[in-house]
């Protein structure tokens, strides 16, 4: 796995990328997001609803980043700035992962975890090639359209920690599903038995926690077990959710012990 030479995370990139860190997972923090935005975490404390509190923090990020203020701009380029949320982004990723809004939240994962991506429109063989090069580009011109989207997801990241600590205070792990058609374009970090293996995914992909659905997008199907902590947002996570129904998982990558599921029809 490709490492950047900092990052802004409470653990080291090769710590967080690791199949031991699946194994044995510790929280993660982005530095200083908690105690900047407590007010929003204080206030959460208070409600019991998740759609109460999926609908505070979507108010909270309203206002701080102004993002209810956009028909107020005088241009064009900084209304299209304050419309283009952090639902933009996720919305753009839903659609495409190797669109300019998936270079941004590739880019995120890059700049707070340390972990660089390994695919972006093509396989990224280091960071100094040519396809990390129109990545980078990618990234430039989906990070101008908003205001501070950076910081914007640390908040998703640090609210989605929050959420998933108050639902499942007793849980590590999740059980997820990818479905692919190029299963043999995968890095195979070890064969471990006839079907599980240890795979190195992309710094931040794409899972479902429905096996039926993952069938939906390719003939060879993994069953992985996620740690919560490396959840960077999930379906239900907000009130009216775009992903809402799908069971999608947006999770950190690295090197995950897969399971191959076998076609039951």
């Amino acid at each position: 796995m490709h490492k950047s030479g900092f990052n802004l995370c409470n653990l080291p990139p090769w710590v967080i990328a690791s199949r031991h860190f699946n194994e044995n997972p510790q929280p993660l923090e982005v530095q200083g997001v908690r105690e900047a935005n407590r007010f929003l975490f204080r206030k959460l404390d208070e409600l019991h609803s998740p759609e109460e509190r999926g609908t505070v923090f979507n108010d909270y990020m309203s206002v701080k980043f102004q993002l209810h203020h956009w028909q107020d701009q005088k241009t064009d380029t900084a209304r299209k700035s304050l419309r283009n949320s952090y639902l933009r982004y996720l919305r753009g990723w839903m659609m495409d992962s190797n669109s300019v809004e998936g270079a941004v939240l590739k880019g995120w994962v890059e700049s707070r975890m340390g972990i660089a991506p390994t695919f972006h429109k093509a396989r990224i063989a280091g960071i100094h090639t040519e396809s990390y090069y129109q990545y980078a580009v990618d990234r430039m011109k989906g990070s101008e359209r908003t205001n501070a989207i950076n910081s914007q997801l640390d908040i998703l990241h640090e609210f989605c920690q929050y959420e998933l600590a108050r639902r499942f205070p007793d849980e590590r792990w999740v059980t997820l599903f990818r479905g692919t058609c190029d299963a043999e374009d995968y890095d195979v970090v070890e064969e471990i038995g006839k079907r599980e293996r240890i795979v190195r995914f992309n710094n931040l992909v794409s899972f479902t926690s429905v096996e039926e659905r993952a069938w939906e997008f390719g003939s060879t199907v993994w069953e992985i077990r996620a740690p919560l902590a490396k959840v960077f947002f999930f379906n239900d996570l907000l009130p009216n959710s775009i992903m809402k129904g799908e069971g999608e998982y947006l999770i950190i990558g690295g090197d995950y012990r897969v399971r191959r599921v076998m076609c039951t029809v």
